[in-house]
């Protein structure tokens, strides 16, 4: 495993970092595919023998249980100094009006209770899940900055967004000398590239640390057009996301599956290559359910592309409506 630097800081993270929304109690929140503790546990420990030293995590995950497995798994597994753990703040976590967004209540409240659940004192990123609307960019930065300040955090992070809205975020923080956000955890495959066009520039501008989610497309690029899962039956927001653009997303799936079958290695190797070639690009994050899902993205790092396959998998991409917001 290769290890990097996080954007502009010294932080140095595995090329791979392991999604763990599939890891949490079944029936508890949204993800009713989700892995208990005792089936999701081998996964972390797969991933820390083969290298991997980052794992992304959310509150809002499977109602928190996520968070508390991620948390048992690494203190057993591996030692706090020798992992970078990631989660996220914005989603709703429970009915009252001050459960959710961005607010300095909000923030100040989950942190605690993140850390709470992962059994430990401080959290190695510490991510914005999404923007606010309704709360001012500037409460949001500040109270962020003062965690960090408390030494509950580290480094801060943020996810889908507008080019604009993040290069605001960075302007306000830099103008009061609060922490910047160190990364861009964004919706980037080869059936969604609408963040070529000025998030990754930004990114490579500003020198800030890319994280894709969903860099095999929720499992499409993997299979066949059509093959149905237990969780493509009941991700609601997964339709979301290609549902519209399904007819020309085809040619791109059957593209993978060409290049895959001339080189002979499974199609997330060469999906998951393609992601990771982008010179933005820091650490896609990848989920695993199955054993094989975190050998093959281990091996897609280390599969090059050549220049006509990269041709041939880009050719039928056709513009997309913004999604993952």
């Amino acid at each position: 495993m290769d290890y990097v630097t996080f954007g502009f800081t010294g932080l140095q993270v595995s090329r791979l970092c392991l999604g763990c929304m599939s890891y949490g109690e079944p029936g508890r929140g949204t993800h009713p595919w989700s892995l208990p503790e005792d089936a999701a546990r081998p996964f972390i420990r797969q991933a820390l023998e083969l290298g991997v030293n980052f794992f992304d995590t959310a509150n809002v995950y499977s109602d928190g249980t996520s968070e508390e497995i991620v948390g048992r798994a690494l203190k057993d597994f591996a030692d706090r100094d020798d992992v970078v753990i990631a989660t996220k703040v914005h989603g709703r976590m429970g009915a009252g009006p001050n459960r959710g967004g961005l607010s300095r209540k909000h923030i100040m409240s989950e942190i605690d209770a993140s850390l709470r659940r992962l059994g430990t004192d401080y959290v190695d990123l510490y991510q914005i899940h999404r923007l606010d609307p309704v709360t001012p960019i500037e409460e949001t930065m500040e109270a962020l900055h003062d965690l960090v300040r408390a030494g509950k955090v580290r480094y801060l992070g943020a996810s889908s967004m507008y080019a604009w809205q993040f290069a605001k975020a960075l302007w306000v923080a830099e103008r009061h000398g609060w922490t910047r956000f160190a990364s861009m955890q964004n919706h980037y495959n080869l059936l969604y590239r609408e963040e070529e066009r000025e998030m990754l520039p930004l990114c490579l501008d500003q020198g800030v640390a890319v994280i894709p989610w969903s860099p095999l497309a929720r499992g499409l690029l993997t299979r066949d057009p059509g093959e149905r899962t237990a969780r493509t039956d009941s991700d609601e927001f997964g339709r979301t996301l290609y549902a519209r653009t399904e007819e020309h997303d085809r040619a791109v799936v059957d593209a993978v599956g060409r290049v895959a079958g001339q080189r002979g290695v499974p199609r997330a190797q060469v999906a998951l290559a393609w992601v990771a070639r982008h010179p933005a690009v820091t650490a896609p994050i990848v989920g695993a359910t199955k054993p094989h899902h975190l050998t093959d993205a281990v091996a897609g790092l280390e599969l090059e592309l050549t220049d006509a396959e990269v041709a041939e998998l880009e050719a039928p991409y056709v513009p997309h409506p913004v999604s993952g917001f």
